[in-house]
């Protein structure tokens, strides 16, 4: 069966195009004119991945991220978004955004990050709310974890099972892609990963040496990982990528 999409564009041009094109690569797309449907159409019929716009009137895109969010629904979310600065994209993430596009943008990077996160959903088993009747157990407490299923490294443990994760007796709250960010750079701790191959592992497309995507995450994860007087624990290698060491 096809994966459900739902389209929330007030631009009436941008909405229909972006229609067309999703429904002829395959998806069953739902579109709609604002927030407020948006949410509605959520509600009603929950879609495989959204695509918000982020500017629209009344509930914008990033309120109705944060509204799903507090709802416990894991759906992932691809914003677009003609704001390029890096605290308006920061905004989103910290919404709960898993990506964002920048107007005006190449439809086939739009597919590209689509695939991607629906990639992502599929190998950890979807990410639908997790509310009311047939919930998940509330989640095991650290101590009460097995000691082989954690990765840890650099102060960081990790239960890529549970998708949780830990800076000394913090938990972090971290997005889809953070979490995978930091795992794949645990995993890899004291290991340079060039630009290429982050890309490459978590989103599955290399978007080019003019993308701030990447630099945009680890920024945001670096942001949930600092602590004051403790090390940096995500370190810039300058013109190769990054690497995670306690120094």
């Amino acid at each position: 069966m096809p994966q459900t999409l739902l389209l929330a564009e007030d631009d009436r041009a941008i909405r229909h195009a972006l229609e067309r094109a999703l429904t002829l690569e395959g998806y069953q797309v739902t579109a709609v004119a604002d927030g407020v449907e948006a949410l509605a159409q959520a509600h009603k019929s929950p879609p495989d991945v959204l695509v918000l716009d982020v500017m629209m009137p009344g509930i914008d895109g990033l309120q109705v991220c944060r509204v799903l969010r507090a709802e416990g629904d894991r759906t992932p979310i691809l914003m677009l978004t003609a704001l390029v600065e890096t605290a308006d994209r920061i905004a989103g993430l910290d919404a709960g955004a898993d990506d964002y596009v920048v107007k005006p943008f190449d439809v086939e990077e739009v597919f590209a990050r689509l695939r991607a996160l629906l990639r992502r959903t599929n190998s950890t088993g979807g990410t639908g709310a997790t509310d009311g009747p047939g919930a998940p157990a509330p989640a095991a407490r650290e101590s009460e974890l097995p000691a082989e299923r954690l990765l840890t490294a650099a102060g960081l443990r990790m239960d890529p099972q549970a998708r949780r994760a830990w800076r000394g007796g913090r938990e972090l709250e971290l997005t889809r892609t953070e979490f995978e960010l930091l795992e794949l750079l645990v995993r890899n701790a004291g290991i340079v990963l060039d630009h290429s191959t982050i890309y490459d592992r978590i989103w599955g497309y290399d978007f080019g040496p003019g993308s701030k995507n990447l630099a945009v995450y680890v920024g945001y994860l670096r942001r949930k990982l600092d602590e004051p007087g403790a090390p940096q624990l995500i370190h810039t290698v300058r013109g190769v990528g990054y690497v995670l060491r306690e120094d």
